[in-house]
């Protein structure tokens, strides 16, 4: 969050001008043109998804829910009920995006619809709040991030570790471990390690069933909708709602579920917000086409050295999360180097970050995690997610964004939309 002498000196701006501009009234939104935002309304929301994740934002605070959507009439109805009377439901998206009264949608879909469904948003004016992983591809991410730059919009991903709230196994938040990275005290470069042992839950349960028998698809699915620009096939409850996560086609396995949790802190206390690994390596069975399966080691280099290795496996158990030529770092916050926090504690936070994206919104300030950043911290899935389904040694060039020397691992950067759907 902005630091508090600033959030309040800028608050206090901007009501003071809006004050003086309205003659000490504040000015209807729709006097002042579409996309304004007082800083005393109360803003409105739309969510698309309405499965556990977005009927579990709908009390989110400082929203008022005007619109629900889903292509599940079951899943709509008991999100209409808890939201209560007034509430519009809808099947098709396009509905929701259009509204005039929503602010902020928010997409709680599986990830192959949340690219299309960020841009349509973007370009209706809208700000969006969008669920981890940001997206199911690269070139999706690309596309989002210049949508979102074009139309002017604010986003927020549905990630919080960078920001707040403790780091799974390191038993504090993520702000000692970038002031101990930013330090130098560890040395340069460093190797994070991403394993059982250093407190995160690979969650390899998460994988698909190959030979799904066709089943009749319910009354209460739309399961054209569903698919959207998925390619398409037979009906099966395994492929969707919750154990979507499975398959290739709409989510990424484990990887695609908790790696966005795990590795943009990683991103973000690395300084590596701006780019992305320069080589990904793997080291895993023959994954299948459809069915996501289970990996024993990721490894991702950037360009000055430093690694981020997914450990799988998980066989060394005194692994250290963050090693460098001068120190480690191990779960609970131990370290190799005496007086740690003591350290710490001289030394300057972070710059501070808008961590409250209802403020975001209102004073068009980017939140902590945006667009661009969550965008980057997103390619590493994909990277990993790409370089496990062909089985081999990639090289990127973070610049430009496609791999080098590999027309393959190229294509799945973007590939085919099943008519109609699509961006």
């Amino acid at each position: 969050m902005l630091a508090m002498s600033q959030s309040n000196s800028r608050r206090t701006f901007l009501r003071s001008t809006a004050a003086i501009a309205a003659g000490v009234t504040i000015i209807p939104r729709q006097v002042l043109g579409r996309g304004f935002i007082a800083p005393s309304d109360q803003l409105t929301k739309g969510i698309i998804g309405l499965g556990g994740m977005g009927r579990g934002h709908i009390g989110l605070g400082g929203t008022r829910v005007v619109a629900l959507c889903d292509v599940d009439q079951t899943h709509l109805a008991a999100a209409a009920k808890m939201v209560g009377s007034g509430v519009k439901t809808m099947v098709d998206y396009h509905e929701l995006i259009a509204m005039p009264e929503v602010d902020i949608v928010h997409i709680a879909t599986p990830p192959h619809w949340h690219g299309i469904m960020s841009i349509e948003a973007a370009k209706a004016g809208k700000d969006i709040w969008c669920e981890k992983p940001m997206t199911r591809t690269i070139g999706e991410g690309k596309r989002v991030v210049e949508a979102v730059k074009q139309y002017g919009r604010m986003f927020r991903l549905n990630t919080w570790f960078r920001f707040q709230d403790e780091f799974y196994g390191m038993k504090t938040t993520v702000k000692p471990i970038k002031k101990l990275v930013e330090s130098g005290m560890l040395g340069w470069p460093l190797t994070v390690t991403v394993s059982k042992h250093t407190g995160f839950d690979w969650k390899f349960y998460w994988v698909g069933k190959t030979g799904l028998e066709a089943q009749p698809v319910p009354q209460t699915l739309d399961y054209d909708r569903w698919l959207g620009p998925a390619p398409y096939k037979p009906y099966n409850a395994h492929r969707v709602h919750g154990t979507f996560r499975g398959y290739w086609d709409y989510d990424g396995g484990g990887l695609g579920d908790m790696g966005q949790h795990y590795l943009d802190p990683i991103q973000y206390f690395l300084g590596k917000d701006h780019t992305s690994p320069v080589k990904v390596e793997v080291d895993a069975d023959q994954q299948h086409p459809d069915a996501c399966g289970t990996f024993r080691k990721i490894i991702f280099t950037y360009a000055d050295g430093c690694k981020i290795i997914l450990d799988g496996e998980a066989k060394d158990e005194s692994v250290a999360y963050i090693e460098g030529p001068e120190g480690k770092l191990f779960a609970g916050f131990k370290s190799t180097i005496p007086n740690l926090k003591e350290k710490l504690a001289l030394l300057p936070d972070p710059v501070p970050q808008v961590t409250d994206f209802l403020e975001s919104v209102k004073y068009r300030t980017p939140f902590a995690l945006n667009e661009s950043n969550g965008h980057r911290s997103c390619t590493i899935i994909n990277l990993g997610k790409i370089a496990l389904q062909l089985g081999r040694t990639l090289n990127f060039d973070p610049e430009a964004q496609v791999f080098i020397g590999d027309d393959e691992a190229n294509k799945m950067i973007n590939p085919p939309m099943r008519a109609p759907y699509g961006i």
